[in-house]
């Protein structure tokens, strides 16, 4: 007999599977012995109260032995001979569009502008090393996307849209850990993610889908307002039965291309500030009451949503135990991005703290651009940013508590930022919609959390790449493009969605709905 449980246990007790099987036992009334084994199916961390809990959700084995956890399972079909659909991007919408066009009959041919995941890892290192930015592979392009290389979080509010618990499952198929099933905000983490991209790709192959890296989109073919193919940088024309644009939030190349061809793109809310960095030891004070993390609490995170002057000001993508990294993807411009290894055990906490930015709050000398404005604005603060660094990968860098009270900051905590910062007056130089909201934002979080506005913290430039500055707009039902039909734009890039798991949600909806535009040549 197996029975679900709900139970709260201290941290302790949670990391003990004997006690937590007395524990079931006495939940259930019976004597110990007949639980003969138990399996969590659920894990999140209470930490609202000084007593902190672990929240667990629990299959018992009553007087039957514990059935081991079955992997996940999938069984692609041979896609080879089947139509192919073009898709233009390897990041979460890309890949999970490929395998759901497989589960459904139709061969995926990927087209990323980037390089693989082991050819990609150098050019992230010249990075650090050599201060250089390979346009076509660096932290946000190449396979797997801006998150292989920034942290791996899985958690999503994208529920509405699609069956969170599939991607996670796929996700685990291709590598991922089991925890990631179980837990309430589940994380891979940038030291596992890589071969779970790379196992994805190889599914894809396998199947007798298509990848081609350095393969640089320049041009969506239209005839009779229907995309039929793409033209790459080298000369190559590629058809397709429909193209799926997956680009992702940084192509800004792909924005500007449609833009020249007349195809409707729209400016958007986006959001830009900063990146803070505390001693992690810091934060697990602030979030469990003051008291020590032991050995059987994971790294504290958090999670901050304030209004100022009738903007968001918030945290994103918060990176318990990791490190700062530079995410530019062009010279000339220096962008910050967090991320986290699986085990978050680094000595610092990370979050971007950005500022919500409307279309009008964009200067007004932006207008020329038209619906590329925010766009600009967005590329314009990178381009600065990398001026205060002297032209270098060097980040601007500020005390905390300094930048709220606009002092340069005399000296500089370390950092897990390689390649290295150096103080810079950003109370000077930030656009003032960022500026003083962020400011003000800063005073209202240290009022919620007693010692997170303190000078032992920093502030990194710029954090720019939030989401998208752009839509491009796609008919509700059909999901094409609302001029040209049989193009799917998809994904965060476009601007319907905003991390790992909403992508990929997304890169599934816009596969079965190339489906139901073009049909299959075979079936599932």
């Amino acid at each position: 007999m197996q029975k679900e449980i709900n139970i709260s246990v201290s941290p302790k007790q949670a990391a003990d599977e004997k006690q937590l099987s007395r524990i079931v036992a006495s939940q259930l009334r019976m004597k110990e012995e007949r639980v003969r084994g138990i399996v969590i199916r659920r894990r999140s961390v209470d930490a609202r109260r000084r007593d902190i809990r672990i929240n667990l959700g629990i299959l018992a084995f009553v007087d039957e032995e514990p059935e081991p956890l079955k992997p996940s399972e999938k069984i692609y079909p041979d896609v080879t001979k089947a139509e192919p659909v073009i898709i233009v991007g390897a990041g979460p919408a890309g890949l999970f569009a490929a395998l759901r066009l497989i589960e459904l009959g139709m061969k995926p041919v990927i087209l990323e502008r980037g390089k693989s995941v082991s050819e990609r890892k150098r050019d992230i290192a010249a990075i650090h090393r050599d201060q250089q930015v390979d346009p076509d592979s660096n932290y946000g392009f190449g396979e797997g996307g801006a998150g292989t290389f920034s942290d791996g979080k899985l958690y999503t509010r994208s529920k509405k849209r699609g069956d969170v618990n599939r991607i996670l499952e796929i996700l685990h198929f291709h590598g991922a850990q089991d925890d990631i099933l179980i837990d309430a905000h589940p994380h891979i983490g940038t030291n596992v993610l890589p071969r779970v991209v790379t196992a994805m790709r190889e599914t894809i192959v396998e199947a007798g889908g298509e990848v081609h890296f350095h393969s640089r989109v320049t041009d969506i073919t239209v005839q009779n307002g229907k995309a039929t193919g793409v033209k790459l940088a080298d000369g190559q024309e590629l058809t397709g039965k429909a193209v799926i644009l997956a680009t992702g939030h940084s192509a800004r190349d792909v924005y500007q291309m449609l833009h020249d061809k007349h195809l409707v793109v729209e400016g958007k809310p986006f959001a830009m500030g900063v990146r803070v960095e505390h001693p992690q030891e810091l934060i697990d004070s602030i979030q469990y009451h003051g008291r020590p993390r032991g050995e059987f609490l994971p790294a504290a995170s958090y999670s901050f949503v304030e209004q100022v002057e009738q903007r968001g000001v918030y945290s994103f993508c918060m990176c318990p135990g990791g490190v700062i990294v530079p995410a530019a993807t062009a010279p000339g411009e220096l962008v910050v991005n967090g991320m986290s290894p699986s085990g978050r055990g680094g000595r610092f906490a990370n979050s971007g703290i950005v500022v919500e930015i409307r279309l009008e709050d964009i200067p007004k000398n932006y207008k020329r651009f038209e619906q590329l404005a925010g766009l600009h604005f967005q590329s314009d603060l990178e381009q600065k940013c990398f001026r205060q660094a002297n032209r270098s990968q060097l980040a601007p860098a500020q005390r905390l508590d300094d930048f709220v009270k606009g002092r340069l900051s005399l000296d500089l905590p370390e950092t897990s930022f390689r390649p290295g910062i150096q103080s810079s007056p950003m109370h000077e130089w930030l656009p003032g919609v960022i500026r003083e909201k962020l400011q003000k934002g800063f005073v209202q979080i240290g009022r919620k959390a007693n010692g997170f506005l303190t000078n032992d913290a920093l502030i990194l430039g710029v954090e720019s790449r939030t989401s998208s500055p752009l839509r491009i707009p796609r008919d509700k039902i059909s999901l094409e493009h609302v001029q040209v039909s049989r193009l799917f734009p998809c994904g965060e890039g476009a601007g319907y969605a905003g991390g790992i798991v909403s992508s990929a949600i997304d890169g599934e909806r816009c596969a079965e709905a190339v489906v139901k535009v073009c049909g299959a040549s075979s079936g599932v």
